[in-house]
């Protein structure tokens, strides 16, 4: 029987082998394996696909949130505000930077920021807002946009599951990570544009905090042993641009597979008294980083222990809210509501979504879940 992996990067790199084994033959060739070439053409590239100004490739994702908050000039002890239903990278680089994390609910139906929430959270203290667009679609970025320009406050977009998303924002059609001041993202391997390491970016239209991110990644400085500012060091090597501008030509193709794998999960699913599919916004595409299912009445961990006597796998994310952290309980307030958060961790659970599921691979999968049921 055909194992059914989460996700299925070698039958992927298979079917680009021969693009993807020239290109990093080119860096090899070259020995220019930082900063080379084949770096600044990625760069243009998904600057032209996204329709943004300035691209800033690093080394992780999580180093790209930290890098924006930096290119922000935030002080200790502001306030950022952001999602208690994410990876622990949004929050983890606020805390390293010696900010005020700021814990918000998040709607119940798209995982992603509850505006009236973020409101109500905002003190002379706050500074930034993270909207984090969870598992594919876009966080509700008119109502966040319009918060951040009543209050004059920073927007750092967390897009590290959602490259190549689509947002309608006041009648114009905009890639998700280039709404606000700054977006970022993760090129980890499992992502819809994923290499074959760790990477990142930053995307941004403002010219000089663009110039302030290049600095910061590479230890502050523009001229080679001058350094302006305090940096890190965090490059997105040549190898890793290599891979990444070969499959940047096939993302669009990467998410339309998706979609359809989604769609079939949501024709399986969709009429079932105790499986929510996902909610789908009117103003965001859904590219399915992540396809989850929402499983009612306590079933969830039994499903999932179904799923695996069948081979099948699944993953919750997440199975802790943020504020349940012990790293940040200091973070969360006792009389803060995080109901929905917190029904979400016990509801979650993710199937397999990849660009290589087959019709047989999906039928068995849908068919195992609605077993479980009868």
């Amino acid at each position: 029987m055909e194992q059914i992996r989460m996700v299925d990067l070698q039958t992927q790199y298979k079917r680009l082998q021969s693009d993807i084994d020239a290109a990093m033959q080119q860096v090899l060739d070259s020995t220019a394996f930082i900063n080379g070439p084949q770096l600044k053409v990625f760069q243009q590239n998904l600057a032209d696909y996204l329709q943004v100004k300035h691209v800033i490739p690093c080394a992780n994702g999580t180093d790209a949130l930290q890098i924006a908050l930096m290119a922000l000039g935030l002080k200790p002890g502001d306030e950022v505000i952001t999602s208690t239903f994410t990876f622990i990278a949004t929050v983890e680089v606020i805390a390293l930077l010696h900010l005020k994390p700021v814990l918000v609910d998040v709607d119940p139906h798209t995982f992603t920021l509850i505006p009236s929430e973020v409101e109500k959270a905002i003190t002379a203290k706050t500074k930034a807002i993270i909207p984090v667009h969870l598992f594919g679609q876009g966080a509700d970025m008119s109502a966040i946009c319009k918060i951040a320009q009543d209050h004059q406050l920073y927007i750092v977009e967390d897009g590290a599951q959602s490259i190549g998303a689509s947002y309608t924002l006041h009648e114009n059609t905009l890639k998700l990570g280039t709404i606000g001041d700054v977006g970022c993202t993760s090129f980890f391997p499992s992502k819809n544009l994923g290499c074959f390491g760790d990477g990142g970016a930053c995307f941004t239209n403002n010219d000089d905090l663009a110039a302030q991110m290049r600095m910061i990644i590479n230890h502050g400085s523009e001229k080679k042993y001058y350094h302006k500012i305090i940096g890190v060091n965090s490059r997105l090597d040549t190898l890793q641009a290599a891979v990444l501008d070969i499959k940047l030509k096939h993302l669009d193709d990467f998410n339309t597979r998706r979609q359809k794998v989604a769609d079939y999960y949501d024709g399986a699913f969709k009429n079932h008294d105790e499986l929510t599919i996902p909610h789908r916004q009117e103003h965001s595409d859904h590219i399915f980083h992540q396809y989850t299912l929402r499983v009612a009445n306590g079933k969830r961990d039994a499903l999932q222990t179904h799923l695996k006597a069948a081979d099948i796998p699944s993953m919750v994310y997440y199975p802790v809210p943020l504020h349940q952290q012990e790293a940040f309980a200091s973070y969360a307030s006792s009389d803060q509501s995080f109901e929905h958060a917190e029904q979400l961790s016990r509801e979650v659970l993710s199937l397999p979504m990849h660009t290589e599921l087959t019709g047989d691979q999906l039928t068995r999968i849908t068919d195992t879940v609605l077993s479980f049921f009868e």
